[in-house]
């Protein structure tokens, strides 16, 4: 069992910076692959980032490579999504997520049902 909690968000202005945080507790993180999706109002829950268990692999949705960046830290049980260059776009509740399925694909993290566990949600909103 892995419980997720995540922080960080807030409001920013466009072209500002976040570090949005998921705290986990449960034995089992440090073998899980982590991942962190989005969700804008009227719109379905999408991928954002996502990071294998050692941290050696990671995988990006295409709207936001370059500007965010995904990391764990597995001695604090936590991962991270560093997030730049924010735009009116980014506006979402990000939320947290953790698998404890083998990744045989890469493109596995990019899938909803690949994880088991999800946080409540940090909600971030950037303004133009």
């Amino acid at each position: 069992q892995v419980q997720l909690v995540e922080s960080g968000g807030g409001l920013v202005q466009a072209g500002g910076s976040l570090r949005l945080s998921c705290a986990a507790s449960g034995r089992t993180f440090s073998n899980s692959a982590m991942g962190w999706f989005r969700q804008a109002p009227g719109k379905e829950r999408d991928f954002v980032a996502a990071i294998s268990w050692t941290g050696t692999t990671t995988y990006y949705a295409d709207s936001v490579k370059g500007r965010f960046s995904i990391s764990r830290d597995n001695r604090k049980n936590a991962v991270y999504l560093q997030l730049n260059s924010l735009n009116s776009e980014d506006t979402a509740v990000y939320y947290c997520a953790a698998s404890r399925q083998r990744i045989e694909l890469v493109q596995q993290l990019a899938i909803e049902d690949f994880y088991d566990y999800w946080g409540q949600g940090t909600q971030v909103t950037v303004s133009s």
